[in-house]
């Protein structure tokens, strides 16, 4: 069992930690027709949307309320409400979702005080949800903000129903935790659609950020989950969650409507998707399909293939708990070893990794502490730090901004984990010393004698083979 522990330093240096607000956005970025409001400063919001735009490389609806000096001691109760109405005028969004920042939490701004209000003032916003989630950065971390965010929604649009008259077996709710690519949220899509399932993915990412190229403009996110999908919810027959970081998302949803859910911490690795397949395999009276049992077989034999190149190497990680756990857990199963684990903030998962001691730092905890490691595996702020010390560096998470696809990248599932092996074994088998004709000479033949004697130009010559 791990130790967590926390960095005592008065300073981050070259920080991991990414913050709730940008968590937050991130996750109304996968509601349909949806407009994303930082409450805050300017700069706050260009921080977040500068991240988005280099990781995904896409349009990315973010606004701001645009907090000066003196509106923050003030109180910005006018700045919300000529955001709001003016979002509400050009974008026309079915949902404004406004994320507090460290700025107006210090000050303490009442935004559902002020959401009401600026609903009594105006009537013709009825018929636009707007929803207020507490995200300061002072405290708690990127996943922390998704979280908070998905519970929020299914609060809002979910109604309350713990005995709904009757429940369609065939629908399925997904909350995917923030470490998941719109990527891995297609994969999901069709590893459950394929046992005649509907899933109902809330976020989802894989309609907004996957990179595809709109008929027509918009200025709210182009796709995701419907307000009309999330009032459903709560007629679905289960709820599968994906990260511990969704459990609070989860039993949100089970106490507003009654749906049981199953929790996966990680879908990285061979007996995680095992049981994913067994439980849909269950819950639809259905055989596992013959495609699966094929990737599975593959699975297997990339296993088979790459532990050689696993067996024994020291991998660093720093990511956020989920990821983490997720990545960490299943290379230990491969038989590599965790020389050390780098997070944000605390969850219950960090205690299981095989390691002694999760330190909640940055990337300068990574850097020190990777030394003579084989591989790095952080997002790619890390990569000045790789440079340093010179160890390889797998980029992993967000924000990863020095490589395309970052949006398409696939962890989980079979496939997922296979391309997984695929990837970092070659990065170990480049890294592997290529035997030459002096690899097998023994050292008392390194030496050549002319006369009894060894020359200084022989001496220079057999240090340098």
């Amino acid at each position: 069992m791990a130790k967590v522990e926390s960095s005592k330093k008065a300073c981050a240096v070259n920080p991991l930690k990414m913050s709730q607000p940008i968590g937050g956005a991130l996750a109304f970025m996968g509601v349909h027709g949806c407009m994303p409001l930082l409450h805050g400063s300017q700069g706050c919001t260009s921080f977040g949307l500068v991240l988005f735009v280099r990781h995904f490389r896409e349009a990315i609806p973010l606004q701001t309320t645009a907090m000066s000096e003196v509106a923050t001691v003030l109180g910005g109760l006018e700045n919300v409400e000529e955001a709001i109405v003016n979002i509400a005028k050009r974008a026309k969004p079915d949902v404004i979702g406004i994320c507090s920042t460290g700025v107006t939490e210090t000050k303490g701004d009442d935004v559902d005080g002020y959401i009401k209000l600026v609903r009594q003032r105006h009537p013709e916003l009825d018929h636009m949800g707007i929803v207020y989630i507490s995200t300061p950065d002072f405290k708690d971390a990127f996943q922390d903000g998704w979280a908070k965010t998905v519970a929020k929604l299914i609060e809002t649009f979910v109604p309350t129903n713990e005995n709904p008259v009757q429940r369609a077996p065939q629908r399925v709710n997904v909350l995917p935790g923030c470490h998941l690519t719109p990527g891995d949220i297609d994969e999901l899509r069709d590893i459950i659609e394929s046992f005649g399932l509907e899933p109902t993915f809330l976020p989802d990412l894989s309609g907004s950020l996957d990179g595809h190229l709109p008929e027509d403009f918009t200025p709210t996110t182009l796709g995701g989950t419907t307000r009309a999908a999330m009032a459903e919810m709560g007629s679905a027959a289960w709820t599968i969650a994906v990260g511990e970081q969704m459990r609070l998302a989860a039993t949100t949803l089970e106490r507003r409507a009654g749906v049981p859910f199953v929790l996966f911490d990680r879908l990285t690795g061979l007996a995680p998707n095992d049981e994913l397949i067994g439980f849909l395999s269950r819950i639809s009276g259905r055989p596992v399909p013959l495609k699966f049992k094929r990737q599975r077989g593959q699975l297997v034999d990339a296993m088979l293939d790459g532990h050689f190149h696993f067996g024994g190497r020291k991998v660093t990680i720093g990511a956020e708990p989920d990821l983490l756990f997720a990545i960490g857990s299943w290379l230990t199963e491969m038989g590599a070893q965790l020389q050390a684990a780098i997070t944000t903030t605390h969850s219950p998962v960090l205690e299981r990794l095989a390691i002694d001691e999760v330190l909640i730092g940055d990337l300068e905890d990574l850097e020190n502490r990777s030394k003579g490691a084989d591989l790095m595996m952080t997002h790619s702020h890390g990569r000045q730090a790789s440079e340093r010390i010179g160890v390889p560096l797998f980029r992993l998470g967000l924000p990863t901004f020095d490589r395309l696809g970052a949006g398409h990248e696939l962890t989980v599932g079979y496939r997922g984990t296979r391309t997984l092996i695929f990837t970092i074994g070659n990065m170990f088998i480049s890294q592997a010393h290529e035997p030459g004709p002096d690899t097998w000479r023994r050292e008392d033949e390194n030496v050549t004698h002319f006369g009894g004697e060894q020359t200084p130009e022989l001496v220079q010559l057999t240090a340098m083979a």
